[in-house]
């Protein structure tokens, strides 16, 4: 009697660049506008294959998410570990973001605002993540905060956790007036404004 052995087929793709390709699609055109057919055409994949590695759509967007996150979460980190005074700590973030709105000429904006905006509070698992990046960015502002009050820069009762909800809260509403408009002058004269609350 024969034995015929069935192997699974190797992915002959690489699953990076496949997500990448999609978050680059969503990131510019939303989940909503975004078509199977389009993440079809991105990423060069057939349906059968993206519905294998990722499950669905939703499963195709959240990977593109998580890696907008790793991506953008590191930049943000990287500049709010920089040893400077908290003033030019904030300051360049916050001007970091005007820059890229003035060079973002489809004004994609941030991927993570956009999904607040669209996709919460319905979906849960792209909640989930979103509060997760926000999470990350704002104990890293409250860490560059702890570190200026230990250098004496801030006053020894300086609300941490409130400075740090407010420039979350900041970066947020520049990303956002960036998308409706990347008024440069504006966006400069909003962080001049919240700046104001450090010494």
């Amino acid at each position: 009697m024969a034995i015929v052995l069935v192997m699974a087929r190797t992915r002959e793709f690489d699953t990076d660049t496949v997500v990448r390709s999609a978050m680059e699609l969503f990131w510019r055109r939303g989940y909503e506008a975004t078509s199977i057919q389009d993440l079809v055409d991105a990423t060069g994949l057939g349906r059968g294959s993206l519905y294998a590695a990722f499950g669905s759509k939703d499963g195709l967007y959240e990977a593109g998410l998580r890696r907008y996150v790793e991506m953008s979460s590191a930049r943000m980190t990287a500049r709010l570990e920089r040893d400077v005074p908290i003033r030019e700590v904030i300051g360049d973030l916050l001007l970091s973001l005007v820059d890229e709105a003035a060079r973002d000429a489809d004004r994609r904006g941030c991927l993570v605002t956009n999904t607040a905006v669209e996709r919460l509070p319905h979906d849960s698992v792209s909640g989930r993540i979103v509060a997760d990046a926000l999470g990350g960015v704002r104990e890293s502002i409250a860490a560059a905060l702890t570190r200026a009050r230990e250098r004496g820069e801030l006053p020894p009762d300086a609300d941490v956790p409130g400075l740090a909800d407010f420039f979350i809260t900041a970066i947020q509403g520049l990303r956002v007036m960036a998308k409706a408009g990347p008024d440069r002058r504006r966006l400069t004269g909003v962080v001049e404004t919240a700046l104001g609350v450090l010494p």
